[in-house]
């Protein structure tokens, strides 16, 4: 038996979440105050960090697969381990290779649920389905325990699960949601406009001065810079990038 199955089980699933927990506060950050992004650690965070964890509803209209990896992660350090779930399966329909990956350990480990290797060997095969996937490891290892009939039910759940969460389907789908909202953003942009991400602000609080808000390049960089994260190793991806200013410059405000 190898290392990724000699952590206990408590710290392998916390380390897990730990891949991705910090990713969306950090483009939340960067939209508003343009600070770096830390890198993270080998440290599994505690429940109070998990639930600690800052997600902007905003971003759901643009990268969703993010947002509800956000949410099952701030969810599950609040200890609503049913809710963390389905939104941890919500993420993976939006290709959310973190997402799938936890599902995978969660299968695995027995978190909250019956221990079921097939079908954590199945949300692995997943996570680590593109190049140079930084979930091969943790797949090939799941495999390699497996006996030949859980590698053959998890040939059969995947043969279903493909359907909704492979990329050829997921990332499509989310790169979609990703094209047609930037391009929402395109539409809307004048030069100096800025753009109140709800989650960010109260952007139904009519006390909220629209000028306070970052400009709608900066935020399309953080979302960019974001998405290259969530499809990173996926072929069709293609960012925004810079922004055509046109006339009249006016402050808007997101919605949910």
């Amino acid at each position: 038996m190898n290392g990724f199955y000699l952590k206990s089980g408590r710290r392998l699933l916390l380390s897990a979440l730990l891949v991705g927990a910090i990713a969306t506060p950090m483009m939340v950050r960067a939209a508003t105050d343009g600070t770096s992004v830390p890198k993270t650690t080998d440290s599994a965070p505690s429940d109070a960090d998990l639930a600690a964890t800052k997600c902007a509803i905003g971003e759901e209209r643009f990268l969703p697969g993010d947002y509800f990896y956000c949410l099952a992660t701030q969810t599950y350090g609040q200890q609503h381990y049913a809710y963390a779930q389905k939104f941890f399966t919500e993420a993976a329909g939006w290709a959310s290779k973190p997402a799938q990956y936890v599902l995978g350990i969660m299968a695995l480990d027995g978190d909250h649920q019956p221990v079921n290797r097939p079908l954590a060997v199945a949300w692995l095969a997943l996570a680590s389905e593109r190049p140079q996937s930084v979930y091969a490891v943790a797949y090939k290892s799941a495999y390699a325990s497996a006996t030949a009939a859980e590698r053959q039910a998890a040939e059969k759940l995947l043969a279903t699960m493909r359907r909704t969460y492979a990329d050829a389907t997921a990332a499509v789908r989310a790169e979609k949601r990703y094209t047609d909202s930037m391009a929402t953003l395109v539409r809307l942009n004048a030069g100096g406009r800025s753009y109140c991400m709800e989650g960010l602000v109260n952007a139904s609080d009519p006390q909220i001065d629209p000028m306070q808000c970052p400009s709608m390049q900066t935020v399309v960089n953080a979302i960019d810079k974001q998405a290259a994260g969530v499809f990173d190793g996926w072929s069709g991806h293609v960012s925004v990038g810079a922004l055509q200013p046109v006339n009249a410059p006016a402050p808007i405000k997101s919605g949910g």
